[in-house]
C-alpha cells in the first residue's frame, strides 16, 4: 500500500499530480457493520495492478485509472457518460480502523473494502497498593 498523500485545502491537486488530465471523482457505498466498516464502489474495466489504496487509521484514499480499449482509432463520439481517465476518492472514516487488518477484494467490477473497526481498550481499574 502506498502512502497517503495530503490534499490542500484550496481543493487544488499537489504540484505533483498531473494537471493535464481531468480527473473523476469515485462513487463510493460506505457502511457499518458491528466489526468493520465496508466501503464499497463500482469500478469496472480498472484492473487490481490500476488501482492505489492508502489508509491510515481514520481515512482512506482510492487512486486509479480507467483506459477506454479503443481510444486511439475513434472519429466521433456520439455520447459519453462513462468515465475514461484518472479517478480518485479521499475521504475521512467515521470510526479509527485497525490499518493491518483491512482487506480489498475486486470482483465482477466491484471493489469491496473491509475495515475493521478498532477496538479502544476497556477501562482499567487501577487498585492502590498500601506499602
Amino acid at each position: 500500500m502506498a502512502s497517503a498523500t495530503k490534499i490542500p485545502m484550496n481543493n487544488e491537486p499537489p504540484q505533483d499530480w498531473p494537471i493535464d488530465e481531468e480527473e473523476g471523482e469515485l462513487a463510493i457505498d460506505l457502511y457499518e457493520t458491528k466489526d468493520e466498516l465496508v466501503l464499497q464502489t463500482a469500478i469496472a474495466g480498472v484492473k487490481s495492478s490500476d488501482l492505489d489504496i492508502s489508509i491510515t487509521n481514520d481515512m482512506i484514499t482510492i487512486k486509479g485509472k480507467r483506459e477506454r480499449s479503443e481510444g486511439k482509432n475513434i472519429e466521433k463520439i456520439y455520447y459519453n457518460e462513462c468515465f475514461w481517465g484518472p479517478f480518485s476518492r479521499a475521504l475521512v472514516l467515521p470510526k479509527e480502523i485497525e490499518v493491518d487488518k483491512a482487506k480489498a477484494v475486486l470482483k465482477n467490477g466491484l471493489l469491496t473494502i473491509k475495515l475493521p473497526k478498532l477496538e479502544k481498550s476497556k477501562q482499567k481499574v487501577l487498585k492502590i497498593q498500601e506499602e
